[in-house]
């Protein structure tokens, strides 16, 4: 004690008036790396969930505090306060859709303060997406979108461009997320907290928390990053939170007071830091100072940061100063150390032996649903945008930018929050998608009248469009038989490729005609609307509306549309006495009795427990035995303390699920164009299987809930499919909609498993499908959402489609995963309406089919619709197609246009995707090559500039990746060949497997559509 005291009095400047000494004390901050010693970055930080206990908006102004103490606009008014107090303090911030709140409310004066800061490097953005985006649940477009839309906010407010990822809260980490949201978006390093117990206890053992992170087996080197796991989680190490709330002792340095402790408080830190650095390599290691919206009031933290960092140095044992993961990953980088490979992903996650949180995977269906929908009508607006003109003083596609940006949040699409704030998520996407609704009624009326762009705003043509057309709600089509003319359909492909596919519209008269563009009749057929599907639009259109809605649709009008590549087509539905659509066959079929129905490539066979048993194909692939059946587990309700079923766990109260049966008969809809067998499993599932002509795959569509809870069990649904396929453990995910991943059951490729939850700890996350195989037969399932999938038996597939659960699971939430609906006075449990997508093939041959079906679930045919009273008229003075493209060309089948999108610069944002891997199919996992010219034929290329991924920097100016030394199982190097430079007079892009490029284009002026 003596000798700190005398460190203090030779240190400070001291006059003694009455015995008292002068204040303020002066602490010296101004340290940085020290060559020799062991040296602790400070990176003090703020998690700022955009929504969780609370709303976006309730977390940025402090309202409704009795769930949670937050305001993020206090976090930053004090945080910039402090920050100019002290030249070295540094703060990193993430989530842009809180910071432009507070940047739109901030005085000129001080707005040059916080330019300041961010110029010197003391307030740092890093990721800088508009949230910290989820990496189970969320498509890899969508992840793009928002990381792009903060990173255009930081370039234009401060000429900035993010170095490092830090997704320090996602529970589990993709592959995506590592190459694509990581090295190329030019990323330096990517930070974490959460990966499995196990894995952290094997990588502390072997100082191997970081590492560098290989992901993409087909980008390999081109695309690995730096990454580490924290030593800790992303709160301060255990005594140093000096968080207002907190009851960590602070330093305390007056000699003249009372608890003097700064030798106390400075071997503490050095202890922690030497037994840190002993689990990391080099002589530099992080310390995270900061939590779930901490620095509420930043001038206490920083206070006691002062004091550590001038007392931990004057003591000499270590060297403490403030920084930045940036700047700790240049002096990793700088150290010439050799670290572990990483391949794969950070999935499942697991925080003890029953703990999986897997559960998260399926919570919230119908918020996953909605996401994924608005995800391709958001693709689908700007593209329309792009065509007519962005009008600054109109609808845009805005809104529906940063409502999809902030869904993206690890606490939004994941299903992990309350409910009042799903609402509210839920709430702000609708609110979007009307106004980009208004957009593209408009454009599509621009279209068909070509008018050049930049005039059309007010087009005489009036599209509507049925948001409710899934329960077969559309006014326009139920009453084509009253209004006494014609209904024009409007269908719009927003991919690259011609499409030939199937539309189904409600109407109510059997007496109808269907025509196309050149007014040849196009081959119909009607079909009766289940009385499930019937009852839900009696429910959903009165809680959606207010009000009833009318009497329901009597039939579905189904028809062939031919769409041409990023371009329209139009069809006229009219009344005819003699009438064009085909009628159904409708037949019972007794309980106890077989079924079959077939199409031209495939013939489905159900067996007499009315389930599915058979699928034979024509041709060379044969047969495959399937059995299709619905099961739930029961929610295990967390009495043993080791964790409850909730909204982040899946934990089953016993590894095998309860078999749901058929409960009464099955009806068969036969017909020329579609075949269907309705079943019903139990009062709340039923199902229906799909067969169009002339399409290879099945479409089976569900409707799950309520799920009952009335015994007192919370329930985890799932579909099941098993195969004669001899799997040998083995199956593949997606990771984001992008690559397919090896899953090998009971098995994790870097470290022993000790298996505890055999169901759950197999569990991973599913965005566009799965599948498994043997050497003769490969079997696939597409999703239209985010789910939880597994193979828990050899040829099994499961896929766990909903959950409605009475327990919180602990994780922080508090409340179960309950969902309810509410229509005037009566509560029920949520329902569920979705599809799956089922095909086979010979073994390693079903990769094209995945992708391109793939393609068409993400980006559905878009349907709006305008009555007209002569038909003639229409016929004559429209223009009833429209392609984007020249009429003879599409896009390669392995590329996929994943943006185009006019900014408000004035330029156009282009990014094309390769959509194969390495050798995943013999033809297409090839370079590919795209034509502007011809994607463009009525517009000129002015300038085309390529940039990273969020197209905030220009290639050419990008930092060059940092050369990291690898720990390889093998010395190989791995060559990976990446598309070459624009000719810019040719116009050819050239895209390789997996690989992504994004360009900012300027055109000429164009004359017309």
């Amino acid at each position: 004690m003596a000798l700190w005291l005398s460190l203090l009095l030779a240190t400070l400047s001291v006059s003694h008036l009455n015995g008292v000494m002068s204040l303020p004390f002066i602490y010296n901050t101004s340290s940085g790396p020290v060559a020799g010693k062991l040296n602790v970055h400070l990176v003090p930080h703020s998690h700022d969930d955009v929504g969780w206990l609370k709303t976006i908006d309730q977390y940025y102004s402090g309202a409704n505090n009795s769930i949670q103490n937050a305001a993020v606009h206090l976090i930053l008014d004090t945080v910039i306060s402090a920050l100019a107090d002290d030249p070295n303090r540094k703060f990193i911030f993430v989530e842009q859709a809180f910071f432009q709140r507070w940047w739109r409310e901030q005085t000129q004066k001080k707005k040059k303060t916080v330019k300041k800061l961010v110029r010197m490097g003391q307030l740092e953005f890093i990721n800088g997406g508009w949230c910290m985006h989820d990496e189970a649940t969320t498509h890899y477009i969508d992840m793009i979108d928002q990381t792009t839309l903060g990173h255009k906010y930081i370039k234009e407010q401060f000429r900035k461009v993010p170095r490092t990822g830090w997704q320090i809260d996602p529970f589990g980490h993709s592959a995506v997320q590592g190459y694509l949201l990581g090295a190329e978006l030019g990323f330096d390093g990517v930070f974490f907290a959460r990966i499995d117990y196990q894995d952290k206890l094997k990588r502390l053992n072997e100082s191997a928390l970081e590492m560098i992170w290989q992901p993409s087996r087909t980008l390999g080197d081109s695309a690995q990053i730096f990454t580490g796991a924290f030593y800790d989680f992303y709160y301060p190490p255990s005594g140093f939170n000096f968080d207002m709330d907190s009851f960590d002792t602070p330093i305390q340095d007056d000699p003249f007071l009372f608890d003097f402790n700064v030798e106390e408080r400075v071997n503490d830190f050095v202890a922690y830091a030497e037994t840190q650095a002993s689990h990391m390599r080099t002589n530099h290691i992080m310390w995270t100072l900061g939590g779930d919206f901490q620095y509420q009031n930043a001038h206490g933290w920083f206070k006691q940061l002062d004091k550590f960092i001038n007392w931990v140095n004057k003591d000499g044992r270590v060297n403490a100063f403030y920084s930045t993961p940036s700047i700790y990953t240049d002096e990793k980088y700088a150290a010439n150390e050799t670290w572990p490979l990483k391949q794969g992903d950070f999935f499942p996650y697991a925080d003890c032996p029953h703990c999986y949180w897997t559960g998260y995977f399926t919570s919230r269906p119908a918020l996953k649903g909605y996401v994924r929908l608005l995800s391709n009508y958001f693709m689908m607006a700007r593209q329309l945008e792009f065509f007519v003109g962005r009008n600054p003083n109109g609808p845009n596609t805005d809104a529906l930018w940063e409502a999809l940006a902030v869904s993206q949040h690890h606490d939004a699409v994941s299903g992990t929050e309350k409910q009042h704030t799903a609402n509210d998520y839920a709430l702000r996407l609708s609110i979007a998608y009307q106004e980009a609704e208004k957009l593209v009624n408009s454009a599509f009326g621009c279209l068909v009248e070509n008018v050049p762009k930049g005039i059309c705003h007010s087009p005489k043509m009036q599209f509507f469009q049925c948001q409710l057309l899934n329960l077969s709600f559309c006014p326009l089509s139920e009453s084509v038989d009253e209004m006494g003319g014609t209904l024009v359909v409007l269908v719009y492909n927003s991919l690259t490729w011609n499409r030939t596919e199937y539309i189904r519209i409600p109407v109510n008269s059997i007496h109808l005609q269907v025509m196309d563009s050149r007014g040849i009749l196009v081959p119909s057929q009607l079909l009766p609307i289940n009385s499930r599907l019937k009852e839900l639009r009696r429910k959903y259109v009165k809680g959606y509306l207010g009000t009833s809605g009318g009497s329901t649709a009597r039939y579905w009008l189904v028809f062939l549309a031919t769409v041409p590549a990023l371009g329209l087509n139009t069809y006229t539905i009219s009344v005819s006495n003699e009438g064009s659509a085909s009628a159904s066959i409708i037949e019972s079929m007794p309980k106890g009795s077989s079924a079959t129905i077939r199409n031209n490539y495939l013939k489905m066979t159900l067996s007499e427990s009315g389930l599915l048993s058979s699928i034979v194909k024509t041709g060379p692939e044969g047969n495959l035995s399937v059995e299709s059946s619905y099961l739930y587990y029961e929610g295990n309700p967390g009495n043993d303390t080791k964790g409850a079923d909730g909204a982040y766990l899946f934990r089953p109260i016993r590894n095998s699920a309860s078999r749901l049966s058929i409960s009464e008969n099955i009806s068969l809809i036969t017909g020329p164009l579609v075949h269907e067998v309705w079943q019903e499993f139990s009062p709340w599932i039923h199902q229906v299987y799909r067969l169009y002509e002339g399409k290879d795959h099945v479409e089976v569509e569900y409707f799950i809930g309520p799920i009952p809870i009335d015994d007192g069990i919370g329930k985890d649904v799932i579909v099941r499919f098993s195969t004669s396929i001899d799997s040998n453990g083995v199956f593949f995910t997606d990771s984001n909609g992008r690559d397919f991943l090896k899953r090998v059951r009971d098995h994790r490729a870097d470290w022993d498993l000790e298996v505890n939850e055999p169901v759950a700890g197999n569990y991973y996350p599913v965005n566009l499908g799965m599948y498994l195989n043997d050497d003769k037969t490969e079997f696939s399932v597409l999703v239209d959402r985010s789910v939880g999938g597994s193979s828990l038996a050899n040829g099994q597939l499961e896929l766990m489609l909903h959950r409605r659960l009475i327990h919180d699971d602990g994780r922080g939430v508090g409340e179960p995963l309950n969902e309810t609906v509410c229509i005037e006075s009566v509560c029920e449990g949520l329902i569920v309406q979705g599809k799956l997508y089922m095909q086979f093939n010979p073994s390693n041959k079903g990769s094209s089919w995945r992708r391109s079906m793939g393609q068409q679930v993400y980006s559905p045919l878009q349907l709006a619709f305008s009555s007209v009273s002569d038909g003639e008229s229409w016929a004559d003075n429209s223009f009833h197609s429209f392609s984007a493209m020249s009429t003879d060309y599409n896009l390669p089948e392995n590329v996929a246009l994943i943006t185009l999108q006019e900014l408000n610069t004035g330029q156009t944002l282009l990014r094309l995707a390769h959509l194969y891997e390495a050798n995943e199919d013999d033809e297409l996992s090839t370079k590919a090559y795209v034509d502007l010219k011809k994607m463009f034929p009525k517009r000129q290329v002015k300038s085309i500039v390529e940039t990273s991924l969020s197209a905030n920097q220009e290639i050419s100016k990008m930092r060059g990746r940092l050369k990291w030394r690898v720990e390889r199982p093998d010395e190989t190097i791995q060559v990976v060949e990446r598309g070459g430079p624009v000719d810019h007079q040719n116009l050819i892009v050239e895209l390789t497997p997996m690989e992504i490029r994004t360009f900012l284009l300027k055109f000429t002026e164009v004359i017309a559509l």
